[in-house]
């Protein structure tokens, strides 16, 4: 497990992040506009994710997690409010119980 500050305008802080980001299989990523308004988790959905993550998922939960990155990035792209995507997904999230239902609620959606 490795941590890395980016964004800091120090050239060298860049070249650690490289190198550390070519060996991992995961990413986390926070976004700090999203922790100034105290939303939490302050994960940044568009930049985190696991390099290989259909060999953690059965088939059709992986497909509903692409369809989730896929709309994550759309509302991002077509919106002012750089938060809005997690904003969006935490309120849906607030709706179901479960993950499981959350993801079932994507077809629904669509």
């Amino acid at each position: 497990i490795a941590t890395c500050l980016v964004d800091t305008g120090s050239r060298m802080d860049e070249v650690i992040f490289e190198e550390f980001k070519g060996t991992g299989n995961w990413e986390l990523w926070l976004d700090r506009r999203l922790s100034e308004k105290r939303i939490f988790p302050a994960i940044d959905i568009a930049r985190s994710g696991t390099r290989r993550d259909e060999l953690l998922l059965d088939e059709k939960t992986y497909q509903r997690v692409v369809l989730l990155r896929r709309m994550t990035a759309l509302v991002g792209q077509n919106s002012q409010n750089s938060t809005e995507p997690t904003e969006l997904i935490l309120e849906r999230l607030g709706r179901t119980k479960s993950n499981a239902e959350f993801l079932a609620t994507l077809k629904d959606a669509v």
